[in-house]
């Protein structure tokens, strides 16, 4: 009898649960709202965020960026591999030189603003991403830790310089740069990382709860987080929105769906993890303790949380982060990683129509 009591514990535990966690089956149908979506990421998640923004800007109306460069950073320098790209200009570019640490880097080293915003126009023009026009309107939180040493705040700067490139007002862009965050997602949560830590699971105390601080820049005044979830956090089978294992996508993502949001369209947010988040590495704790499910679960919002995994070899993602340089096409050219096209992107985009579509299967899902 005393070797199952352990197991007795767990179970009580689980029982007294603030949320419930279904096993997993398909993503539902949800019928939520087509005009109110939104994305965020960190890191990795980050750079995924604001490609995903840009590509595909007619659908959203905000970003919240955390630790990330611009659209398309990797393809800053035409003449250097995205790869090559994505580990030093992207992320530290001045790392390891003392005259730079002492003088500052030079802005010929950091992603190209202008560069990046007129390769967009051309893109859009093409077709390959949507009208830039779309991104007018939209809010965009961005923020850098001050010690932040992966991607540090020279990078995240042209970020915003880059949306205000595109016509983004000042107005509509939330930038905080004054925080004294390591390289993580902050919380207001005693219980996180001390702040100035960069370490896993890279989500830190800094007495700023940020999922609020960026559903609130995109979508208004919110009301104040719950203190028990009334919904459900749902895994679902994420092979059905996508093809070849070169995404290095896992087979399971996750949903978390109000109570409210049963019965009525609710907005759905994207929120994207980062590199060593994802629940094959971290299970769940990236999607429990950022504080979207608290801030969605008063104001109906969905939360959608799409995985990467890692992959040693093909495709060569050794940390799961998402794809901001081109290895879900075996990092060889032509480079499609920042367009519609882009196989991660598309499958985001399938999840998000899936949870916009039809409400018939509802009452089959719940």
């Amino acid at each position: 009898m005393l070797k199952n009591i352990p197991l007795l514990i767990i179970l009580v535990f689980m029982g007294l649960s603030t949320h419930t966690l279904s096993n997993e089956v398909n993503l539902p149908t949800l019928n939520a709202l087509k005009d109110k979506t939104s994305i965020s990421g960190l890191s990795s998640g980050a750079f995924m965020a604001a490609q995903f923004h840009v590509a595909y800007s007619k659908d959203l109306v905000g970003v919240g960026i955390v630790a990330g460069g611009p659209w398309n950073c990797a393809g800053t320098n035409p003449l250097i591999p995205p790869l090559s790209t994505a580990v030093s200009t992207c992320m530290d570019p001045c790392k390891n030189n003392w005259f730079y640490q002492w003088f500052g880097c030079p802005s010929m080293l950091l992603p190209n603003s202008d560069f990046l915003a007129s390769l967009a126009k051309s893109n859009a023009d093409l077709g390959q991403i949507d009208d830039i026009e779309n991104l007018k309107d939209d809010k965009v939180y961005i923020f850098s830790g001050k010690n932040d040493h992966t991607v540090v705040t020279d990078v995240v700067d042209t970020t915003t310089e880059f949306y205000q490139n595109l016509g983004i007002s000042e107005q509509s862009i939330l930038y905080n740069d004054q925080t004294q965050a390591g390289h993580a997602f902050i919380t207001s949560d005693p219980k996180d990382t001390p702040c100035n830590e960069t370490q896993s699971p890279f989500i830190n105390d800094c007495d700023i709860p940020q999922a609020q601080k960026i559903l609130s820049h995109i979508y208004g005044d919110l009301n104040p987080a719950s203190s028990h979830l009334s919904g459900e956090l749902i895994s679902f089978n994420q092979t059905d929105f996508f093809e070849s294992e070169l995404t290095s996508m896992n087979d399971t993502a996750y949903v978390y769906v109000p109570e409210n949001c049963k019965a009525q369209s609710c907005k759905v947010h994207v929120a994207l993890h980062g590199c060593q988040q994802g629940v094959s590495v971290l299970g769940t704790t990236y999607i429990e303790q950022t504080g979207y499910m608290e801030v969605a679960d008063t104001n109906n919002i969905i939360v959608l949380y799409p995985q990467v995994k890692k992959s040693s070899l093909v495709p060569f993602n050794p940390k799961g982060c998402w794809d901001f340089w081109g290895y879900s096409n075996n990092s060889l050219p032509p480079y499609t990683y920042y367009q519609k096209q882009a196989p991660q992107m598309v499958a985001i985009k399938k999840m998000v129509d899936h949870l916009t579509g039809s409400a018939s299967q509802i009452s089959q899902q719940f």
